[in-house]
Parts: C-alpha cells; sequence; structure tokens
C-alpha cells in the first residue's frame, strides 16, 4: 500500500545536470558527484553513473531491512555484508535494468541466511518499489 505524503518521514533531493553526462548532487550538498556513462556504453567511464547509485542505495536500504528482520528473528547478522549489482541492457521498450542482490552473512547457517535475505526482500523499500517491475534475484 503506498504511504500518503502526510506518512514521510524525510525527503532526499537531488538535481542532475545533463543527464547520464553531466553532474548530480543533493540540496543539503553532501553528495555532489560527476557522472558518465560508462566505459561499455561508449563513455569516458570517469565519474560514477546513475546504475551505480541505485546499487548504493539498494544495497544500503537492503541491509537496513536484513537488519529489521533479524532483530525480529533473534538473528546475529553482525559482519555482514549486502552487495547490489544492477545491469542495464536493452528491452523491448528501450533500456531497462536487473539487479542481483547478495547478503553475506557469517554468523548464520545457509538456510537461516536464506530465509532472512527472502523475509528482508519482502520489507525493503527498494524491493517493494521495484516489485513486479524489474528482475530481482537474491543470493
Amino acid at each position: 500500500m503506498p504511504i500518503q505524503q502526510t506518512d514521510v518521514l524525510y525527503t532526499a533531493v537531488a538535481t542532475a545536470e545533463n543527464g547520464r553526462d553531466g553532474r548530480v548532487a543533493t540540496d543539503d550538498g553532501t553528495l555532489d558527484l560527476v557522472v558518465n556513462p560508462p566505459k561499455e556504453m561508449g563513455g569516458s567511464g570517469t565519474g560514477t553513473n546513475p546504475e551505480q547509485l541505485f546499487a548504493a542505495g539498494y544495497s544500503a536500504c537492503f541491509q537496513g531491512a536484513l537488519g529489521v528482520v533479524a532483530r525480529q528473528e533473534g538473528a546475529d547478522i553482525s559482519g555482514s555484508t549486502v552487495t547490489a549489482k544492477v545491469g542495464l541492457g536493452r528491452n523491448e521498450d528501450g533500456f531497462g535494468i536487473i539487479v542481483e542482490i547478495a547478503a553475506d552473512i557469517p554468523n548464520v547457517d545457509a538456510g537461516t541466511a536464506r530465509s532472512l535475505v527472502e523475509k528482508a526482500h519482502q520489507v525493503c523499500p527498494y524491493s517493494k518499489a521495484t516489485r513486479g517491475d524489474i528482475t530481482v534475484t537474491l543470493a
């Protein structure tokens, strides 16, 4: 169920100039980056790109969701990491993305880790926002 404007706790504001070959910055100045297409897409690859920024945001959000689930389950996820791989490719509509989320949770067995990751995928706001629109693989 979508949240209402009155339920918003925080709003991030970022502005892009010149799309994939320019600059992105947040209104508070904490993020100010050059963006360039990657070399694989004919760009210079000297700056970051939207897929890297999405991967960073998704992995951080998913790690937070994993923490929520772990607390509910009484699981120890200390020392864990979450890696998001975001691929960009052509599809019937032009371009699309595909995501692979991999969690390394050293203090639990493989079955518990898989269960925690699947539950985190159900509560992660990024996972919810993309559900049904992109392919997300969990590992």
